[in-house]
């Protein structure tokens, strides 16, 4: 059986939403563990396999899956019925694994760097900055409310992640904006939130 490694409260309850829209909650074990926080709370968690003791992680029998946005990819594949990734072969398949390398790749470290308050002008010509993630975002829901055209996508949940964790980080464009809000709304993000309370009572 697959098990997620999971923290409430951290990068960890994202996956646990994506669960929730694949209908893949009763499918995955979920395994609560301790993690070291930036505030200095927690601790490294000796049951966490992650070689590093962070969340989230993911084991399949002998098969291990690290990183947020390889979990994505892997059990969107994992529950294709979901519809919630194109599959190899399907169209927007290219955009979809786009974004899940764009959230690992550059999202991420910029929303870090935000976070201690890092500038440096080789980190923005490498990484860019929330400007440029604003404008990313924008052109692409130009093309209809959610990332990949009318469909709420696994896309959506990972790339909308960062902006529920830290809404000082939403960028002034409208249309971004009201994104974030559907996201915000949508009922697997609400019922992952519901989950956490219930795990850390």
């Amino acid at each position: 059986m697959i098990t997620l490694y999971h923290s409430p409260n951290s990068r960890s309850t994202g996956v646990l939403a994506l669960l929730i829209e694949l209908g893949a909650l009763n499918k995955v074990a979920i395994k609560q563990v301790d993690i070291a926080r930036a505030d200095g709370s927690g601790a490294r968690d000796a049951a966490n396999p992650h070689p590093e003791g962070k969340v989230p992680f993911l084991t399949d029998g002998e098969d291990t899956v690290r990183e947020r946005s390889a979990i994505f990819t892997y059990l969107c594949e994992k529950f294709p019925e979901a519809k919630l990734a194109p599959m190899p072969g399907e169209a927007k398949r290219g955009q979809f694994l786009s974004w899940m390398a764009y959230y690992q790749g550059v999202v991420e470290p910029v929303r870090v760097a935000k976070y201690i308050d890092i500038d440096h002008p080789a980190f923005h010509a490498t990484f860019r900055g929330l400007e440029e993630i604003g404008a990313t975002l924008a052109t692409a829901l130009e093309g209809g409310p959610w990332l990949l055209g009318d469909k709420y996508s696994a896309a959506d949940l990972l790339m909308a992640s960062v902006f529920l964790w830290r809404p000082d980080f939403i960028p002034e464009i409208a249309s971004v904006k009201d994104w974030v809000a559907r996201c915000a709304e949508h009922p697997s993000t609400k019922k992952a939130q519901e989950l956490d309370a219930a795990f850390g009572a």
